[in-house]
């Protein structure tokens, strides 16, 4: 797999195709058995911490937002983590939630937030200081239509305003094929078919495995 920067690549497959698992090997959250990931040079196998500092960062299918902490304290954290003083997180805190146009959750605490804005401070959170890479893991779970579209303007915009490459782990296969310049199939860990939009729906694996059979005349 590959993944550029200022580009939005998605990722579909079934449950327990491997999805999050391969999230976890690209930002350190577990080692990989075989292969490598390489940014420049090989960086599987080092901490979380360390690959997140490298550029690399992500969102959680479970939010991980600190409960007992307001909007702006949970993003302050992150750039804290990174190095930075606790005044100039606060103001990238802020920046990004204007960028997401979220500003009046800034003195919320995350307990209690609807769903799609605690997706949101999580994107928010993983943007913080300009990653070159991100990593979506299931964004769009739970989403209706309305939100799930809102979500695909800020993915694209994260691709071409931050500049970072971006991967989009997804069960809604129309989101991602909406959305990504390039798509991967995963299956039992195991890429069963790359390619453009157009490609994927030809595909007859990732047409009867993934998006029906009637997938190709429901795009047309």
């Amino acid at each position: 797999m590959k993944v550029e920067r200022g580009r939005v690549v998605g990722l579909i497959g079934p449950n327990g195709a491997g999805k999050t698992t391969l999230v976890n090997v690209l930002t350190g959250f577990q080692t990989p058995s075989h292969g490598q990931v390489i940014l420049g040079s090989r960086i599987s196998g080092q901490s979380a911490h360390r690959i997140r500092r490298i550029g690399i960062a992500r969102t959680f299918q479970a939010g991980r937002l600190f409960a007992g902490l307001d909007v702006v304290d949970n993003l302050a954290i992150s750039g804290v983590g990174l190095g930075h003083s606790r005044h100039a997180s606060e103001v990238e805190a802020l920046r990004i939630l204007d960028w997401l146009q979220a500003r009046h959750l800034r003195g919320l605490p995350t307990a209690g937030l609807p769903y799609t804005d605690e997706r949101r401070v999580g994107i928010a959170r993983a943007l913080m200081f300009g990653p070159k890479f991100l990593l979506l893991d299931e964004p769009a779970a739970g989403m209706s239509e309305s939100e799930a579209n809102d979500l695909s303007k800020i993915v694209r915009r994260a691709a071409t305003e931050f500049g970072c490459g971006v991967l989009l782990i997804e069960h809604n296969v129309s989101l991602v094929l909406s959305v990504s310049e390039h798509v991967y199939v995963l299956d039992s860990g195991r890429l069963i078919a790359e390619g453009d939009k157009a490609t994927i729906l030809r595909s007859a694996v990732v047409r009867e495995a993934y998006l029906g059979s009637h997938a190709g005349e429901d795009e047309q």
